[in-house]
């Protein structure tokens, strides 16, 4: 069985009551919870988080809701804590879905085929990716003595871009993971894991106010 965990909690430091700002005539958060409601895969969606509000939308939406903590829901509280502590009430689900509220563009199809492409590989995780300039991979840092190394290793710092690997930058938009490793080991990036390639416009993820505009553009573009 899987569950799937939206978390939206009610503070947001970008965007005031982000996940409860309107993306064409419906909130932010209306679009992951119609997704993850149209998903094959999907058997229990449960919205985690500490705003009354959100949490009333969730009802109205016919989905579990959980209470999240105030010390669950602070600016530097991370996904994993979000994810364990839904794991202390849902222990009977074999895989658990982490699909975040700012990834409106991500679909119904796009969760069955991230799911299809876990169960296929046998994987202990997947995560969404875009494909990103690998010329990133020519970049460099401080080492510990404040000279430059290259960010990945010395060689791709010089090396022609064509020659370099292709590189995946993590979207938000699917996070899948057997529970049981999880709950031993509370990492995203366990060994095996796959990933699924998602187009910059699926993909494309709300943090800040010039991203809802461009969210907004482009939502009127596709309607």
């Amino acid at each position: 069985m899987n569950l799937a965990l939206i978390p939206a909690r009610a503070g947001s430091k970008g965007i005031k009551n982000k996940n409860l700002c309107l993306l064409g005539q419906k909130p932010l958060l209306y679009y992951t919870l119609y997704a993850a409601k149209n998903a094959k895969c999907i058997d229990t969606i449960v919205l985690s988080s500490d705003g009354e509000e959100i949490l009333e939308y969730g009802k109205s939406q016919g989905v579990q809701c959980l209470k999240r903590p105030k010390e669950l829901a602070l600016d530097d509280t991370t996904s994993d804590k979000v994810v364990l502590h839904a794991l202390e009430l849902y222990k009977e689900y074999e895989n658990i879905f982490l699909l975040q509220p700012t990834s409106p563009f991500r679909t119904a199809f796009h969760i069955d085929e991230a799911f299809a492409k876990f169960k296929s590989q046998n994987a202990n995780a997947l995560i969404s990716v875009t494909q990103y300039d690998n010329t990133i991979l020519k970049a460099f840092m401080l080492d510990d003595k404040g000279n430059l190394k290259g960010i990945c290793n010395n060689t791709f710092a010089f090396s022609p871009r064509q020659k370099l690997p292709p590189v995946f930058m993590g979207n938000g938009a699917i996070y899948i993971i057997k529970s049981s490793l999880f709950s031993q080991n509370p990492t995203f990036l366990p060994e095996k894991t796959t990933f699924f390639l998602m187009d910059e416009y699926s993909g494309f993820d709300i943090d800040t106010p010039q991203d809802l505009l461009q969210a907004q553009a482009l939502f009127t573009q596709k309607n």
